[in-house]
């Protein structure tokens, strides 16, 4: 591994600590390096404050140091006003030796400005650094401005035999305690999550985060007719939550009735979410729920857990036609796909 890909590496590091604080902003990491010594570090730690590159550029104790470092940051700096002022300006005005960028940032507001305005500025600018890890790292982010639409993580149980609930429809438990606890974790690095009309009814899920630190993703549920008793814990009031519906528009404190056409119903509510700035969206069920976005191919991730129990009937679990990317084994086997479309 070369100097720029180890303090690269670095930077990508620093990026992923703001995983599920940062939406709709993406991941951003620096390393500010000077005479083979770090000398700057910062990432973007909440959507509305600063970004990585102030972070790293205040974090330096010597700031006349500045002008013979070299820049590590996964991101191209942003050169618009947002939230917060440009990036690419303060790397100018600290007139930086170079900065090396992991990837081009595909929103319109920047692709290509900032390293043109770095550019002009004389600082030297480098590219494509361990770009494939940095578009890991922002698949979110990457696929929220490039496909108009939240990053779409499917995610189920099943037991050995291939069942996702019983017959019944019950479903508790098929995953181990481990699953579990690793499930509030993914919850509480996402934007939203989603569940269909019979998953809400039979397992009354709460969709908070309860086992980890973090914050909870709003919750969304499908309702067409909106027939499912106000007395489950999704119409509690207790987080922000939307019911996507056939019937009407309408708020209830937190909870928010959104109707649509039938016509296109899945894409209308990723269009929806969209422009709600939600990024990142895990659908947990029910199987009905799942095929319906397999078969209209958005899905972007699969996390499947496969459990020793058998139910030797039931609703059977939805199947993907791609092989697993990848296998771990935590108490249950643990699979993951991602959509080669």
């Amino acid at each position: 591994m070369s100097k720029d890909e180890q303090y690269m590496h670095r930077a990508l590091k620093l990026a992923r600590h703001g995983l599920g604080q940062v939406s709709p902003n993406p991941l951003v990491g620096c390393v500010i390096v000077h005479n083979d010594t770090v000398i700057g570090e910062g990432w973007h730690r909440k959507v509305g404050e600063a970004h990585a590159e102030v972070n790293a550029i205040y974090s330096v104790k010597e700031p006349a140091l500045l002008q013979e470092s070299s820049v590590y940051v996964t991101l191209e700096p942003c050169s618009h006003h947002g939230r917060t002022p440009p990036c690419a300006d303060l790397l100018v005005e600290h007139k930086v030796k170079e900065v090396i960028i992991a990837v081009q940032d595909p929103n319109p507001l920047v692709s290509g400005r900032g390293i043109r305005k770095l550019e002009k500025a004389g600082i030297q600018v480098k590219t494509g650094i361990l770009g494939e890890q940095a578009r890991e790292t922002n698949k979110r982010f990457l696929t929220y401005i490039n496909k108009q639409r939240p990053y779409i993580i499917l995610k189920w149980a099943q037991t050995s035999d291939g069942f996702i609930a019983r017959n019944n429809y019950d479903s508790k438990w098929i995953s181990e305690p481990a699953s579990r606890l690793l499930v509030h974790q993914w919850r509480s690095e996402e934007d939203a999550i989603l569940v269909g009309t019979n998953t809400a009814r039979f397992d009354d899920p709460k969709l908070n985060v309860r086992e980890v630190t973090g914050r909870d993703p709003v919750r969304v549920v499908i309702d067409k007719h909106l027939q499912l008793p106000k007395k489950l814990h999704l119409f509690d009031g207790s987080q922000k939550t939307l019911c996507y519906n056939l019937v009407e528009n309408k708020v209830e404190g937190l909870t928010q009735f959104i109707c649509l056409q039938e016509h296109a119903f899945l894409e209308s509510l990723l269009e929806d979410l969209k422009a709600r700035e939600i990024q990142s969206l895990i659908i947990e069920g029910g199987a009905q729920l799942l095929n319906s976005f397999i078969n209209a191919g958005l899905w972007d991730e699969a996390r499947v857990f496969v459990a020793p129990g058998t139910f030797g009937s039931g609703v059977a679990a939805p199947s993907l036609k791609t092989p697993a990317a990848e296998t771990k084994i935590i108490s249950d086997k643990l699979l993951y796909f991602t959509n080669p479309y």
